[in-house]
């Protein structure tokens, strides 16, 4: 097929791009860099059937013509990551909303198929897991920046479905939890990579409130087969899907689990929210999902536990940084990440 993957040169559309790649798919991507990576697709530019654009989707002209070539397009360009939100809402808010509204108004003029990623985000300050796509959603206060990030891929959403009811352009929705893997950087606030790196280093690791916040990590492998099979499903048109997994692990927890698997002699410190990020920065203090949605329409299952996800982005960083793992550390990574 012919597929056109916005913000494809991120942590996530880098992973599929390269698995529609291997599978014989021709693959385009757009992206302007402001959170992507040319370092993650430098692997695929000599791959037959790959061509990227550093631009923006809100290239009219640009993006008439990739979508015209498409037989799916997969949305993934969007503002990511907490630090990123807070300290740049509006940002945050138009490139999601806007984009978004570019890719669904050129895709319906050919009743193009698109999936359009959305987050675990939107849920909320809901406090009752797991979370079901048929949920109450519950956001806090506009004057929380915090909240603008949700309220926008909310938005995404709603347009969406719009679009499959009204104008019958099949759309499909993946609410994302928590991906983690290789390609991914701490840079936005991302936990793993940032903890991952302080304990490589030896400095350090910042563990932000009480360190008591739960959250459930998807190896981005599980989530990129998950996208792909959502996309080509009829069946899934107009609908939300969670895609996750439901291991769930405290932060602080999370934290100890990463010095140990690297012997490191890094300190765990608590940071205040407040001095993390602006005061009256609100958290969600657990994020589970319900799976059953996404098991019955594709028979979905996370293939990768926690333990074997950190393996494989700790292993990631390791070669990345030149540095050793201690002790008998760097074999284990080295099998457990090479065996997926």
């Amino acid at each position: 097929m012919n597929v056109l993957i916005t913000g494809g040169a991120g942590f996530i559309g880098s992973h599929l791009a390269e698995r529609l790649l291997a599978r014989g798919d021709e693959v385009r991507i757009v992206d302007d860099l402001s959170t992507g990576s040319t370092e993650n697709i430098e692997h695929l530019k000599t791959v037959r059937g790959f061509r990227s654009f550093v631009d923006t989707i809100t290239n009219h002209r640009l993006m008439t013509e990739l979508i015209e070539e498409a037989d799916i397009i997969y949305h993934l360009a969007a503002a990511v990551g907490v630090r990123l939100i807070v300290e740049s809402p509006t940002r945050a808010m138009e490139t999601n909303i806007r984009g978004t509204e570019v890719v669904l108004e050129l895709a319906a003029k050919k009743k193009k198929r698109i999936l359009i990623t959305s987050t675990s985000e939107v849920y909320g300050k809901r406090n009752h897991v797991p979370f079901r796509e048929e949920d109450d959603l519950v956001l806090g206060p506009p004057e929380k920046g915090r909240w603008s990030y949700a309220c926008s891929k909310l938005i995404d959403e709603f347009l969406a479905i719009a679009y499959w009811k009204e104008k019958s352009v099949p759309t499909v929705i993946a609410r994302l939890f928590n991906v983690v893997g290789p390609r991914q950087t701490g840079r936005y606030g991302m936990v793993i990579p940032s903890l991952v790196k302080q304990a490589l280093r030896g400095s350090d690791m910042t563990v932000y409130g009480d360190g008591l916040q739960s959250r459930c990590f998807t190896h981005v492998n599980d989530a990129v087969g998950a996208l792909i099979s959502l996309a080509e499903s009829s069946d899934a048109n107009g609908e939300v899907f969670n895609i996750g997994s439901t291991e769930e692990v405290s932060i602080l927890d999370l934290a100890q689990k990463i010095k140990n698997m690297t012997a490191s002699e890094s300190h765990i410190v608590l940071v205040p929210y407040d001095k993390a990020y602006k005061e009256g920065f609100e958290d969600m203090m657990r994020r589970v999902p319900d799976l059953s949605k996404i098991s019955s329409a594709i028979d979905y299952q996370p293939s990768m536990n926690l333990d074997e996800i950190l393996l494989s982005t700790i292993k990631y960083h390791v070669e990345q940084s030149g540095l050793a793992l201690k002790n008998g550390h760097r074999k284990v990574a080295g099998a457990a990440a090479g065996s997926h």
